[in-house]
């Protein structure tokens, strides 16, 4: 082969492409993140749509196959459809398949390809999985040294996301196994429903193979904690999960980013306990004829479920007003960054709230554990949190314009779909088509993540050379 021949393959379709993602990914790796999604999500709604799909081999149609494409690769678990009944042994497999693709995270699935085909990290594929693991990295400018996972540490963090989705998901799996022998499924059926609902739990996605859903182990604690604890380990995220793996090999400092996202995550699982206890006990349809240990136990799957599990032992239409309320906080503050949970995450609520005490206090600087954290966090934070806010309430006034139901139900099913939780009221299987385009496009923003949707909209950070006159506005 000639010099001059090597050289003109550059100029060929595949060359061009081949540079044109480079650019991309290189410039910014946000942007190619959203291309990915959006890539999987036709993808997987054609394989949808296919008649092998479906359990009567017809063709699924459009808004269903949609739906049902963007909750699966955006692991949010709502449904337009009987997920137990309308997908053939292919459709499960696909949702399986789609599920642990969404939950490991695309430039995470991509570099950890890369790493097993090359044996090697290149600089930039490192850059691709740290904007995964840390959305402050997608921005131009200066990244604050203490980052959840340094570039250095990114193989290990690769390797170590791997290792933990594959034996997180077989230990639940060996915990639910015996469990469903006992309550009569079998064999071949026991098998795949505990791969099916571990993975479905770590993953925080919330479907279930069952007709009946959860109600044939409504009343099983070792099933039930079994689940609690895959959607547990899932929503903390990959870097705390890697800091766990990095402890066991000796004694190391934990990072702020992991020290507040398992103080905040704890607090909230209380806090959602104590107060589920003290709105449900006397409901009737719900734990009301429950004595004090089970209703404490279910108070308890709830508050960790509506932080983006998305199982449910109960009906979630009869919750009080109050509970669904509750529920909806829980949800729109969702899980730890990088993790398969949605929502706006805990550390963006624990910024806040450090802010809130740092001004009660008249300091001018957040400080937790000894470390003071910059004010471009705070103002991250914000953003997250007022997109976030802006979805819901856009996405919420569309459907109920769309099916005129009511305020408490929409708000609770439009919630659940942008922190990817996958709890309903029962509106969502009924909504219209018009109406399951807008809920897709909300599930799709809230996966994307908000931080990395904004950055992908903005061209470049402009620098500015100057500064103008300071003047204080009145707030509150």
């Amino acid at each position: 082969m000639t010099p001059g021949r090597f050289g003109r393959k550059s100029t060929t379709w595949y060359g061009r492409i081949r540079d044109a993602v480079d650019h991309l990914v290189r410039s910014s790796p946000s942007r190619f993140a959203i291309l990915v999604f959006t890539a999987l999500i036709l993808v997987f709604t054609v394989l949808f749509s296919l008649p092998i799909a479906s359990a009567d081999r017809t063709i699924t149609p459009l808004h269903d196959a949609l739906f049902t494409a963007v909750s699966v690769i955006c692991v949010t678990g709502l449904a337009t459809v009987d997920m137990a009944t309308h997908w053939s042994g292919f459709g499960n497999v696909l949702v399986y398949v789609g599920v642990n693709i969404g939950g490991i995270g695309v430039l995470t699935l991509a570099s950890l390809m890369g790493l097993v085909i090359s044996r090697r990290l290149g600089l930039r594929a490192k850059l691709m999985a740290a904007s995964d693991s840390n959305p402050s990295r997608i921005h131009a400018g200066p990244v604050n040294e203490g980052q959840a996972v340094r570039l250095g540490e990114v193989g290990s963090l690769l390797v170590t996301v791997a290792i933990s989705a594959l034996v997180i998901e077989v230990v639940v799996a060996a915990l639910l196994f015996p469990r469903m022998l006992i309550d009569g499924v079998e064999v071949g059926e026991a098998l795949w429903h505990s791969f099916y609902y571990s993975a479905m739990a770590f993953t925080n996605t919330g479907f279930s193979p069952n007709v009946e859903g959860l109600d044939q182990f409504a009343s099983d604690y070792w099933f039930l904690s079994a689940l609690m604890l895959g959607v547990f380990l899932g929503s903390l995220g990959f870097p705390v999960i890697y800091a766990f793996a990095r402890a066991f090999r000796g004694p190391r400092r934990w990072s702020l980013h992991v020290k507040l996202t398992l103080v905040t995550t704890i607090a909230l699982l209380v806090f959602g306990t104590l107060l589920y206890i003290l709105l449900e006990f006397d409901n009737p349809k719900t734990f009301g004829s429950l004595n004090a240990g089970d209703t404490i136990f279910q108070s308890m799957f709830m508050s960790v479920m509506t932080r983006s599990g998305g199982f449910s032992t109960i009906l979630v239409s009869d919750l009080n007003g109050s509970s669904l309320l509750l529920s909806g906080m829980l949800m729109f503050i969702g899980g730890g960054s990088a993790s398969t949970a949605g929502g706006i995450k805990v550390t963006t609520l624990a910024i806040l709230f450090l802010a809130a005490v740092a001004e009660a206090r008249g300091k001018q600087e957040m400080e937790a554990f000894g470390r003071r954290i910059p004010s471009d966090m705070l103002r991250l934070a914000v953003s997250v949190v007022l997109w976030g806010a802006t979805t819901v309430a856009v996405s919420t006034i569309l459907i109920l314009h769309i099916t005129k139901a009511p305020l408490d139900q929409v708000l609770f099913d439009v919630i659940s779909a942008f922190a990817t939780c996958g709890l309903s009221t029962g509106l969502t299987a009924d909504l219209p088509p018009e109406g399951v385009y807008v809920l897709a496009a909300t599930m799709f923003m809230g996966r994307v993540g908000t931080v990395t949707l904004a950055a992908a909209l903005a061209a470049s950070e402009s620098r500015q050379l100057f500064k103008r006159p300071e003047e204080r506005p009145i707030v509150g």
